[in-house]
């Protein structure tokens, strides 16, 4: 599925609380959570596609630097967003 402004105005109000919360961690780590996604599956397709594989390491490190500030921030919050979003095993 790819991103359109319904489907990030969704993940934000899920997430963030509500549509316009677009700065919440929680947020943001959902929305490159679900990029995330797409790009690995458009790579199972695309093995040589370099330059998608290079957005996709960019985006797991904005990711995991969000997770990191969230850690310190807040670790209920932290523990929270990766069960809901199933990121760790």
């Amino acid at each position: 599925m790819y991103l359109t402004k319904e489907v990030k105005a969704e993940i934000f109000k899920k997430h963030g609380g509500v549509e316009a919360n677009t700065g919440s961690a929680e947020g943001q780590i959902a929305l490159f959570t679900h990029r995330i996604n797409h790009l690995t599956e458009h790579l199972k397709n695309n093995r040589k596609d370099f330059n998608t594989e290079r957005s996709l390491v960019k985006l797991v490190g904005k990711r995991r630097s969000l997770l990191d500030y969230l850690i310190k921030k807040d670790i209920i919050r932290y523990r929270a967003i990766i069960k809901e979003l199933n990121i760790r095993k």
